[in-house]
């Protein structure tokens, strides 16, 4: 019989670990802010990880520390002297990507497990076994893979851990290694400090062209963006191939501006099939999950180390029915679908997992989440006698109809009373950081509630 593939999943601090574990996952990945790709928003400082790894193990859970920058040579100074204590509190595996840090911890740790992370691209079984020649235990291959070529590396690779992503943020670029941020802000992406600049609201402009070159003549940018301008004359040539060529589909072009910087145009090229930098719909590959466990990947993972607590919570439970019933032999639930469609999100497509017209990957109406099915509203910090108490996060009232999210199984209440903390009814939660008593039955200990739409 298959071996269950192991349930992945992010974690941005110890109160999603939990909820992690709480609702289905086998392992979580957290990293230090200084050598993960979350610098930002990321609160596992060295006491964080040797908590984390504590309740994990406590729990017969894993926890795999990531250190998966690309790394320039001032932090090769300080890397083994930093990685060394978090060693020390013996995580399950480290994930990393850069090939000199992976030689030294090698080096000097050869017992220590690594994962191959999603940023060193591995796109085809030689390249997996390369790898595992230089001692590397699990490959996370690249997002970049259809199912039939992980179906073959699995074929070519029997005896090397594999990993995919199931659900999550796409990047626009090639397995997440993008420079967008990095040509807008000095924020690289590749370091840890991406600003997100593919989801921004863009607006195109006409622009002349340079009869010798055909290259975009942008207007003068705003003194005040001193990299741009400092970079115009090199960075205006958007409208070529690889080699330096026209793209003979490329029929107009346009000058870009970014809604918070007006007036700051910067060339571009677009065709009949519309622009290429922009925003990417998110993973979702739920109703993949019993082919991938079929073929024998050892892992499923979910991306997210960023987002809110309710994401991790509702992913690890979906993904884990998901996993359950494939493991059961058990038909597709359609309703798994529905529930992820409560999660914010930026519309869905199977990525590159399923071979899909171009439009099926883009999102090109907005690079916001948007809520489908369900909102967030609060989560349970008390219960007793038959009335708990919730910690709101977004407006419900009376009337509404709620879901119940706890691990023990999901149900659904109509909202008929509501109480503040003082004992006097109220109809109306208007949002954090209030706290409402509302009558629920038993089990409710870190149930979520969300508000059904």
């Amino acid at each position: 019989m298959t071996t269950a593939p192991e349930l992945l999943l992010p974690a941005g601090s110890l109160d999603k670990m939990r909820a992690a574990y709480d609702f289905g996952a086998d392992a979580v990945y957290a990293g230090q802010p200084r050598y993960s790709l979350r610098a930002r928003n990321n609160e596992f400082r060295l006491e964080q990880i040797r908590q984390g790894i504590d309740e994990a193990h406590a729990r017969g859970k894993k926890f795999f520390v990531t250190s998966n920058l690309i790394a320039h040579n001032d932090k090769l100074r300080t890397y083994l002297r930093d990685i060394e204590p978090v060693i020390a509190l013996r995580p399950d595996a480290l994930i990393m990507a850069d090939a000199g840090l992976i030689m030294m911890v090698k080096d000097k740790w050869p017992e220590v497990p690594v994962h191959l992370s999603v940023q060193a691209n591995t796109t085809n079984s030689a390249a997996v076994k390369f790898w595992q020649r230089m001692g590397v235990q699990r490959i996370i291959l690249s997002r970049e893979l259809s199912l039939d070529e992980i179906g073959q590396i699995r074929q070519q690779c029997p005896d090397m851990e594999l990993e995919v992503f199931v659900h999550g943020a796409l990047c626009i670029a090639y397995s997440g290694r993008c420079l967008l941020s990095g040509y807008f802000n000095h924020r690289d992406p590749n370091q840890g400090t991406c600003t997100n600049a593919c989801r921004w609201s863009y607006a195109t402009h006409d622009a002349d062209t340079d009869p010798n070159t055909g290259e975009a003549r942008a207007q003068k940018m705003a003194t005040d963006f001193h990299f741009a301008a400092a970079q115009q004359e090199a960075e205006q040539a958007f409208s070529t191939c690889g080699d330096g060529a026209r793209h003979p589909a490329a029929d107009k072009v346009y000058l870009l501006e970014e809604a918070g910087r007006p007036g700051q145009h910067m060339p571009i090229m677009e065709d009949e099939h519309g622009t290429y930098i922009m925003n990417s719909k998110d993973l979702r590959a739920v109703e993949h999950v019993a082919r991938l466990a079929a073929m024998g990947v050892d892992s499923l993972k979910i991306e997210g180390r960023t987002k809110s607590l309710y994401y991790v919570a509702r992913t690890a439970q979906v993904y884990r029915r998901a996993i359950d019933d494939a493991m059961a032999g058990r038909p597709f639930n359609p309703e798994l679908l529905l529930e992820l469609e409560g999660l914010s999100n930026r519309g869905y497509t199977g990525g590159l997992l399923e071979r899909r017209p171009s439009q099926d990957y883009q999102n090109y109406l907005s690079g916001h989440s948007q809520t489908r099915r369900s909102q967030f509203v609060g989560a349970v910090r008390a219960w007793a006698d038959g009335w708990a108490e919730i910690e709101t996060k977004n407006h419900f009232q009376l009337g509404d109809r709620l879901e119940i999210i706890h691990p023990q199984g999901n149900r659904s209440i109509q909202l008929e009373r509501m109480f503040n903390l003082a004992g006097e009814p109220i109809t109306v939660a208007p949002g954090s950081p209030l706290r409402v008593r509302i009558p629920l039955d038993g089990p409710v200990d870190g149930a979520l509630i969300a508000r059904l739409v």
